[in-house]
């Protein structure tokens, strides 16, 4: 896998924009909107394979993990992000988060992360 993507494909956004239409001409004439410069979950892991083959599993595993947070709203993601904080959630509400990104979201990396979190932050008495 050539890296970076950028320089050897056009890669897309999450609108399905080139990258090479996204120019600062075409954002004065308003074609570009904020939704055009989201990556895709196609790059994300495109990135993860390259990462990947390049020896680099971690990494590989964080692009496969930010492939699942693409189609979850923003709103839900700083709600999660909030409750990930210690003392922000009881154990049930991290659990029930959880459960959102498995089954509504198919993320069941991302909810893992959740779970485990929930799981050390109860050993840790961090929970809320």
């Amino acid at each position: 896998m050539p890296y970076p993507l950028s320089a050897h494909m056009d890669v897309l956004s999450k609108t399905g924009k080139k990258q090479s239409d996204i120019t600062l001409e075409a954002v004065a004439r308003g074609e570009i909107s904020p939704e055009d410069i989201k990556i895709s979950k196609e790059t994300l892991l495109l990135q993860g394979e390259a990462a990947k083959e390049s020896g680099r599993p971690h990494l590989a595993h964080n692009f496969q993990r930010a492939a699942e947070l693409v189609d979850i709203p923003d709103e839900l993601l700083l709600e999660m992000y909030g409750k990930l904080r210690p003392y922000r959630a009881t154990k049930a509400e991290l659990m029930e988060m959880a459960n959102t990104l498995l089954t509504t979201y198919n993320a069941p990396i991302s909810a893992k992360l959740v779970t485990d979190a929930a799981d050390i932050y109860e050993k840790r008495g961090i929970l809320k």
